[in-house]
């Protein structure tokens, strides 16, 4: 599966970000600081809690 631009949305707070579907690093809720997705050696996996809202290709 190729790799994709993704706008994803934390639950709690509802804010949104754009990240990459294989992230290196951990993404961070611009909101509330919490962590919605890490890496683990491929496509990064997203934590509880997050949707994505949009794949922006």
């Amino acid at each position: 599966m190729k790799s994709e631009f993704l706008m994803i949305r934390d639950d709690e707070c509802k804010a949104e970000k754009i990240m990459f579907s294989n992230a290196t690093k951990i993404v961070n809720c611009s909101g509330c600081g919490r962590t919605l997705a890490e890496n683990r050696g491929g496509k990064a996996v997203l934590l509880a809690n997050v949707t994505v809202v949009k794949h922006l290709g």
